[in-house]
């Protein structure tokens, strides 16, 4: 009887610790939770050296002959590659080889103090990655600023990319969206406003408040990269058309922060293109909507010839 008292007050004590963790560092162990099942999944923490420094990504591998498709998958502003998870699971499962990457400034990649976290800049390290690694023109995708990282690097060298996937992205000269000005918050509410722009479920307080510790202490590189986004060097709109990729938009119809009018402002600059519109989701998709968004890369990237010039929406998975 002693024996089992005293193994109910360890389970008690290391509960209270656990819930203790949790409450103050609520982002960090939901990390630890999501490092624990892509590696369930066999998906690879790998690290290769680049020009720019050591950069960290995740490696999905299908079991089949060949290896399966190589695509790489490129993180938004303020982002990181562990947010690419769903995806890679579901990826890996479609026969893709998957390698998802920390930029400059994120996750575990270096965060150099003099750059500029441009999409010039961006846009070269995912070129460099891409050389480190030994891909022979990958497909590649990019998630909401990292669309527009993956259509420049396909604009600036062809001979890199083979086909493109981007996701509720950016790049056009015109201000789309509301989530500017919300990517500098300075109060948990801020970052709860962020989170409903973004099209996330609202989130406790605690988890907020820890949000705002990581999101000010970063924000200096998502400052930079903003200022040169607004400064209008590298938007795209005068160069859509010569994109010789085939090229998938994917959208949230419900997408606050980046709205379903940009890509159908993208479809017309590249009339090629093919839309597909997920209803009931919003600028997260890639995570909120993984299945639809996923089987969609899929159909389009092994599809050949390429698919080109329809609009589809994908209904809700009842």
């Amino acid at each position: 009887m002693k024996n089992v008292l005293r193994l109910v007050a360890v389970l008690v004590v290391v509960g209270l610790g656990f819930a203790g963790l949790y409450y103050e560092h609520p982002e960090w162990v939901m990390l630890q939770g999501t490092h624990l099942g892509l590696f369930f999944s066999r998906v690879q923490s790998n690290y290769v050296l680049t020009p720019e420094g050591r950069v960290h990504y995740y490696e999905a591998e299908p079991l089949i002959s060949g290896g399966g498709v190589p695509l790489v998958l490129v993180h938004g502003l303020a982002d990181r590659d562990e947010s690419w998870a769903p995806m890679l699971k579901r990826l890996k499962r479609a026969g893709f080889h998957v390698y998802a990457l920390d930029l400059l400034g994120a996750g575990r990649s270096p965060v150099p103090a003099d750059s500029d976290y441009s999409i010039a800049t961006q846009e070269q390290l995912v070129a460099d990655f891409i050389q480190s690694l030994g891909l022979q023109k990958p497909d590649v995708g990019g998630w909401s600023m990292g669309g527009w990282i993956a259509l420049k690097l396909a604009l600036d060298r062809p001979d890199t990319v083979n086909r493109v996937v981007v996701y509720d992205g950016s790049g056009l000269k015109h201000p789309a969206g509301k989530a500017g000005s919300a990517f500098h918050p300075q109060s948990a509410a801020d970052v709860q406003k962020l989170a409903s722009v973004l099209g996330a479920t609202p989130i406790p307080y605690f988890v907020a408040r820890d949000a705002l510790r990581r999101l000010q202490s970063q924000q200096w590189v998502t400052d930079r990269a903003m200022a040169s986004m607004a400064n209008g060097k590298d938007t795209l709109d005068d160069r859509l058309g010569g994109l010789q990729a085939p090229l998938l938009i994917v959208w949230g119809e419900d997408d606050k922060a980046v709205p379903l009018s940009e890509a159908m402002q993208m479809h017309s600059l590249d009339p090629r293109s093919e839309v597909d519109i997920l209803e009931g989701c919003g600028h997260l998709a890639p995570k909120t909507c993984s299945a639809r968004v996923a089987a969609a890369t899929a159909d389009f990237l092994k599809a050949n010839p390429a698919p080109q010039g329809q609009v589809r929406t994908l209904a809700k998975m009842k």
